[in-house]
């Protein structure tokens, strides 16, 4: 699973998922990839849940990108636990993503193939998604 190696605070505050991405709203690295259409924090478990179903696909054919990185900790208290006495200890990790954000990219397989792939990646995330392609640069 995904985690930071270390971080500069142990807990941080929830925040606000509001506008769409403006970064890493395009295909870079593969040739398809799995857009989101709504916000949503993806824990770690999650995004290695998507990794090992499209690598299980295509055998592990083609190459898989993960453009998304969990650096957000979540804070839980212990169960039964009175109110106050503080923030609770950082239990899990997750990502932060908006809609318009590429968070899989596919590349070395076929459209049919990648297609699959990146639906069965879309069933283990909590949000809907949409299955994208590399537009073609004027240089290219």
């Amino acid at each position: 699973m995904l985690l930071p190696k270390r971080v500069k605070y142990r807990k941080v505050m929830r925040g606000r998922m509001k506008g769409k991405a403006t970064r890493g709203n395009v295909v870079s690295d593969g040739e398809y990839g799995l857009q989101a259409v709504e916000p949503a924090w993806i824990t770690s478990r999650q995004i290695e849940a998507a990794r090992v179903a499209m690598t299980r696909y295509t055998k592990r054919g083609g190459q898989v990108w993960i453009k998304i990185f969990p650096d957000k900790p979540i804070t839980q208290k212990p169960a039964e636990t009175r109110m106050g006495s503080g923030k609770g200890s950082p239990e899990y990790w997750v990502a932060v993503v908006k809609p318009g954000r590429v968070m899989f990219e596919i590349g070395g397989v076929s459209e049919e193939i990648a297609k699959e792939a990146l639906r069965l990646a879309m069933h283990k995330l909590p949000i809907k998604c949409k299955f994208v392609k590399r537009e073609a640069k004027d240089g290219e």
